[in-house]
């Protein structure tokens, strides 16, 4: 990882985007298991995917909304994932039945969920458009919960053009992470090289501002950043 802030790709579709997105600077990329998703792939797919940045610092995520254990339990047996993240109603014990590191998507700021998946980094969605639909909402109130302690990606209707924008409403501590799917896509829900550069650079250079903003504080100034 080249910066604090961990960058998710999500909805990876074939081995070329999976590459492309290793290459444009991705630490994680989600593939998609969602029955009835646009993203959704199979097993096989999904094994070749995952093969294709196999060797690289990139961490792979399956993804899973309200599925049964055999289906998850299957895909996991079969599949090379780091990390698996749930984007529906599990109770906490179905979240930590998996033997895997966890992210548990939530709509919105939602206090009482976070407190619900004290084990799972939080992914903050569209409080009402749930995932997937590259909806924007309100990012700064996603900045309480990582005050209180909480490690949170941000997402929901990240772009490359707004992205920045949405750290600086988080305030002055970065979240764990950003997550981005429609924002980097072309037809057919395939990534597009150039927007997932765009949306790592973006990233970076947000980062990179905060950084020198912090350095050029005179000694003593008591500037935070």
């Amino acid at each position: 990882m080249t910066g604090s802030v961990r960058i998710k790709i999500c909805g990876i579709r074939s081995p070329e985007d999976a590459v492309a997105a290793v290459e444009a600077g991705a630490d994680l990329i989600g593939v998609n298991f969602v029955t009835g998703s646009p993203r959704e792939v199979d097993v096989k797919q999904a094994l070749a995917i995952c093969e294709a940045v196999e060797g690289t610092d990139v961490e792979r995520v399956a993804l899973f909304r309200d599925a049964t254990w055999d289906k998850i339990d299957g895909i996991l047996r079969r599949v090379p994932f780091e990390r698996v993240q749930f984007h529906g109603d599990e109770t906490e014990e179905e979240v930590e039945a998996v033997d895997l590191s966890t992210i548990k998507a939530i709509r919105g700021a939602d206090h009482e969920a976070a407190e619900t998946y004290p084990g799972s980094i939080l992914l903050l969605d569209h409080p009402h458009q749930g995932g997937g639909q590259g909806q924007a909402w309100d990012w700064s109130e996603a900045e309480e919960l990582i005050v209180s302690g909480y490690d949170v990606i941000i997402a929901g209707g990240l772009t490359p053009e707004n992205v920045a924008d949405a750290l600086a409403d988080v305030g002055e501590i970065p979240p764990w992470g950003v997550d981005v799917a429609t924002g980097v896509e072309g037809r057919d829900y395939r990534k597009d090289p150039a927007k997932m550069r765009a949306f790592v650079e973006a990233v970076r250079a947000r980062e990179e501002a905060i950084e020198g903003a912090a350095d050029s504080e005179p000694e003593g100034s008591g500037g935070t950043r």
